[in-house]
């Protein structure tokens, strides 16, 4: 936080007088959520507490940008958090609140969450007009362009983005309607961290390759520094396209992460009735899986979206969340009929599930991160959310959500469960 104090006041020196050299943005937003009682005929030690409870979580964002030459620009931002979730975020392979998502401890706690340079270089076609907005200066630019970041980002800024399910500060609150639920990507417990991505656009086209560090331990804070022998790649293609005057994206995405990890079947030979996926941790192994993201405006006020993902879910889950197969689907409707055309109401569906691999380790009795009952009769996690944000002027949201689960943690033995939040955010 000292490095962006210090930059914010050198702010008028170091920039021109052209307003477009500079930003500077921020954002907070406090989500308290509560669930319902419900049936649980046993518990473990990551199950999503069968009483009523409530939890708050709080987050505070500066972001601050520099056009440090004609196509160079440098974004550096500083974060805070302090809460927590419901049942310290452990018993659901869907958490329920993406705000909750990396705050580890109830304690405030800031950091330097972003440090990156983006390049671009334009290679000519149509000029496009950007506005200003967080981490992204206004000015023109091409519609062919090679792009590149490097440093300390969010994976989630460059890839797998959908205009309807991607910000939990102002959208869906599940974690696997941010993004691909069987994308294990790479992050730290606060869902940063260090790489670079390579983005080629040609008009209606767009291909984005990146390579990032992942966690030394799984789940945890420490990045492993060892970036050639572990480390995470992913490969997006995007295709932007226009049905009866009505935008609409289409993006398919590879991926595959490589770190210390442990191995479902390795285990339980290691430990039939009590196996520990720690226990078999080897560098050498990998995950690979696949994702489809699609958005669609049905109308001017009216969108759809779907994601449906895959991962081979032999290797324990590193970084984001046990889910080895999702599909989500919902839709995004304005205000705009009812006289409040910045108000939003959306509805989703998500259905989250296992590999065979996964899906035994956790029946014998195995513990996973986040989710783990000590037994198992498996059903996949399926979870209804909607939500209504009302305006309050241009910087101001307040919203309410509601999401009914069934199966938690894929268990049809427990629940289903009802959970019910209020968000308020502000932006600027």
């Amino acid at each position: 936080m000292k490095l962006l104090f210090a930059l914010c006041c050198a702010l008028p020196s170091l920039m021109a007088q052209d307003a477009s050299s500079w930003q500077v943005h921020g954002q907070a937003t406090t989500v308290t959520q509560t669930h319902d009682g419900f049936p649980s005929p046993y518990q473990g030690a990551n199950s999503l507490r069968p009483e009523k409870e409530r939890a708050t979580s709080f987050t505070m964002t500066v972001m601050t940008g520099f056009r440090l030459w004609k196509t160079t620009e440098f974004y550096l931002d500083g974060e805070g958090a302090a809460g927590r979730g419901v049942s310290n975020v452990l018993g659901l392979a869907g958490a329920p609140n993406g705000e909750t998502y990396r705050v580890g401890n109830p304690e405030f706690r800031a950091s330097i969450v972003r440090a990156f340079i983006r390049q671009t270089w334009d290679l000519g076609g149509e000029e496009q007009k950007v506005e200003d907005d967080a981490h992204q200066l206004a000015g023109p630019r091409s519609s062919r362009r090679i792009v590149v970041h490097a440093g300390k980002l969010s994976v989630m800024d460059i890839f797998d983005n959908n205009a309807y399910s991607h910000d939990p500060r102002s959208q869906f609150l599940n974690w696997t309607l941010m993004g691909h639920g069987a994308w294990d990507y790479p992050a730290d417990t606060r869902g940063y961290t260090w790489g670079y991505t390579v983005e080629f656009y040609w008009d209606a086209w767009a291909a984005r390759y990146g390579r990032f560090a992942e966690p030394l331990v799984a789940n945890m804070l420490d990045l492993d520094h060892g970036f050639a022998r572990a480390h995470g790649d992913a490969l997006e293609v995007e295709h932007n396209h226009s049905l009866g005057g009505l935008a609409g994206t289409i993006r398919i995405m590879a991926y595959r992460n490589t770190a210390h990890m442990g191995v479902y079947r390795e285990s339980l030979a290691l430990a039939p009735t009590a196996p520990d996926i720690t226990a078999t941790g080897a560098y050498g192994r990998a995950k690979r899986g696949w994702g489809i993201n699609a958005e669609q405006a049905l109308t001017q006020s009216l969108g759809a979206f779907a994601r449906w993902s895959w991962d081979d879910g032999r290797t324990e889950t590193w970084a984001f969340t046990e889910v080895d197969r999702s599909l989500t689907g919902g839709l995004s409707l304005k205000g705009t009929a009812w006289g409040r055309p910045q108000d939003h109401l959306g509805l989703a569906c998500i259905q989250n599930g296992l590999s065979p691999d996964h899906k035994d380790y956790l029946a014998a009795g195995g513990m996973g991160f986040l989710i783990g009952d000590g037994r198992l009769n498996y059903a996949p996690e399926r979870i209804v959310e909607t939500y209504y944000a009302l305006a309050a002027g241009k910087f101001f949201t307040a919203s309410l959500d509601f999401q009914r689960v069934w199966n938690p943690a894929y268990n049809a033995d427990r629940g289903p469960v009802s959970l019910f939040a209020l968000r308020l955010h502000t932006q600027f």
